[in-house]
């Protein structure tokens, strides 16, 4: 099936899985056609025809997640600022669930260990949440760069699993530290300002370490709500993320779709202009997202070369 084959049925179809989050293989096997003809239909196609559901296609693959771990038991003489030596461990951490989200898709992925008889035994929820690390362009979570994606790493290299595909990260916790200066940085504070669809959940049936405590023993109770507060938490990074990212421009989204109209980070191609940036040695036209905000500069230089040269003295 070549590039003049494709009808529009056909690219709805490959859109509309791509956005469920199935991968290049799977999408394969699904429509009966080579991985990488299906890559490069939905890079050639994405912007025209990638709305089958009349939502906004997200170029790259950008992919919230959210780890939730089991806590380490070890031997202790007190309850205050212990040294903990490796003899003294009983049980070591490991992931107890995961949730993961693809922007511009509405659907969740969730996995957790209730139907393990040892509720630490991670081993058969890693491959999911690697194959979906496999295939982000982006990986995004709050303190994900130190916690979630190193705890999963960790997991991985211990279980056989080899490293995923190279990926950049957005970190909701670095773009809060570094553009302004909340109360607190903590997701907890952040949605409950920022967000307005989800918001970091509160336990109720099972407060604080009980949730934890509870599920390790099996209960199937605590489990449900150890899947709700998880899959919350990604609700909560997304939407976090779009309201953080207007201020930022640590990743250039543009540089991976290969059309040439510039898109927002919020997926709007509208923009009006707003003036012009300077630097000591260039003027450069700036426009403004008239959907988030979002501030995007044009490369090109308009002082004449006659210019530039009296300013290089």
């Amino acid at each position: 099936m070549n590039s003049k084959q494709w009808s529009k049925i056909e690219i709805e179809k490959l859109m509309s899985l791509r956005l469920d989050g199935l991968t290049w293989s799977e999408i394969s096997s699904a429509m009966g056609i080579s991985a990488n003809c299906a890559r490069k239909a939905f890079y050639r196609y994405g912007r025209d025809d990638a709305k089958p559901h009349g939502s906004v296609v997200y170029f790259p693959k950008i992919l919230i997640i959210d780890i939730e771990t089991t806590p380490i038991i070890s031997y202790t003489w007190g309850t205050f600022d212990q040294n903990i030596s490796l003899n003294q461990i009983l049980e070591d951490w490991s992931i107890l669930s995961w949730s993961a989200k693809w922007i511009g898709s509405d659907k969740i992925f969730y996995k957790d260990t209730r139907d393990k008889k040892n509720p630490r035994d991670d081993s058969g929820l890693l491959k999911d949440i690697w194959e979906l690390m496999n295939d982000a362009d982006i990986i995004c979570g709050q303190n994900s760069q130190r916690f979630d994606v190193k705890k999963l790493n960790a997991r991985f290299i211990l279980n056989g699993l080899k490293p995923p595909s190279s990926y950049r990260q957005i970190d909701t916790l670095k773009l809060a530290k570094k553009h302004f200066a909340f109360t607190s940085n903590k997701l907890e504070y952040m949605s409950k300002k920022l967000c307005t669809s989800h918001k970091k959940l509160d336990h109720k049936e099972f407060s604080g370490f009980e949730l934890w405590k509870e599920c390790l023993s099996g209960n199937k109770k605590a489990f449900n709500e150890l899947e709700k507060y998880n899959i919350e938490d990604v609700l909560s990074t997304e939407e976090l993320y779009q309201k953080l990212a207007p201020w930022d421009s640590g990743i250039n989204l543009n540089v991976y779709d290969e059309n040439y109209d510039t898109i927002c980070s919020c997926g709007s191609k509208t923009f009006h202009s707003n003036g012009f940036v300077y630097t000591n040695l260039s003027k450069m036209k700036r426009f403004t997202c008239t959907k988030c905000g979002k501030e995007h500069v044009d490369k090109t230089n308009l002082l004449s070369k006659e210019k530039r040269k009296t300013l290089k003295k």
